[in-house]
């Protein structure tokens, strides 16, 4: 069945099709790929693990962002490694990253690729591998302008909202006009709406939004809740809030 059957257990679903499927061709063999299309003709509808789909949009998307600036970077490398490790366990880590250099090598088609990722993961799964990849932009201390645009466009062709976009980006700096734009609101807010803002972004990036992708993957969107967490502390101290 090939490493990327090995690689997540082989709940065959959407991703074997379409452009995304065709980017990671020649790790599926064919008859994985005939069962899935003769099962999704049976279902009348995309189907298969939601984790499944979720790690193979992440190695995809990770692929784009790491191509972007036209080099690779080892710290970037590490980051994937070790963070693939920690969620995946050490030997499907390994095999990940078999199928994320290959992906370095080929030209990604990022609006068919995100076309499809947006139509087969819901809303909050999406902004979880917007995270990510703001995770693995960072890898190297800095966030380049051109690995930036690059998020920018993906998120904008997997559907999410300018606000939350500036949410998620935000939460990878530090200073007191990044945690306003955590918490989607400006500067001149009163206290009560500081507050009602907060109890927002709180249930929007809870991890129970993501418990569907599997308990490894709800830990990582703990970082998530404890940024806009931080955020809304940070600006409690700064206005003296109770």
């Amino acid at each position: 069945m090939g490493i990327v059957g090995s690689l997540i257990g082989f709940g065959i679903g959407w991703w074997v099709l379409g452009p995304v499927g065709a980017l990671i061709g020649m790790f599926l063999g064919g008859q994985a790929e005939e069962m899935a299309v003769s099962e999704n003709k049976k279902q009348g509808m995309p189907y298969g693990s939601p984790r499944d789909g979720f790690v193979v949009s992440l190695l995809v998307l990770m692929a784009a962002v790491m191509k972007s600036d036209g080099k690779i970077l080892r710290s970037e490398l590490d980051y994937v490694r070790n963070y693939l490790r920690n969620y995946l366990g050490e030997v499907k880590a390994g095999e990940a990253l078999i199928v994320l250099r290959d992906l370095i090598k080929k030209q990604i088609p990022l609006t068919d690729v995100c076309h499809q990722i947006r139509i087969n993961l819901n809303y909050d799964s999406r902004i979880q591998l917007l995270h990510l990849l703001f995770g693995l932009a960072r890898a190297d201390g800095q966030l380049s302008s051109v690995e930036i645009d690059t998020i920018n466009r993906i998120a904008g062709l997997l559907g999410i909202s300018h606000l939350d976009y500036q949410a998620v980006l935000n939460m990878f700096f530090d200073n007191l006009e990044a945690h306003y734009k955590i918490l989607e609101i400006s500067p001149s807010a009163t206290d009560e709406e500081v507050k009602k803002a907060y109890r927002k972004m709180a249930v929007r990036f809870h991890p129970d939004k993501v418990s569907h992708l599997g308990q490894e993957f709800q830990k990582a969107a703990n970082e998530k809740f404890a940024r806009v967490n931080d955020a809304y502390n940070k600006i409690k101290k700064e206005r003296g809030l109770n």
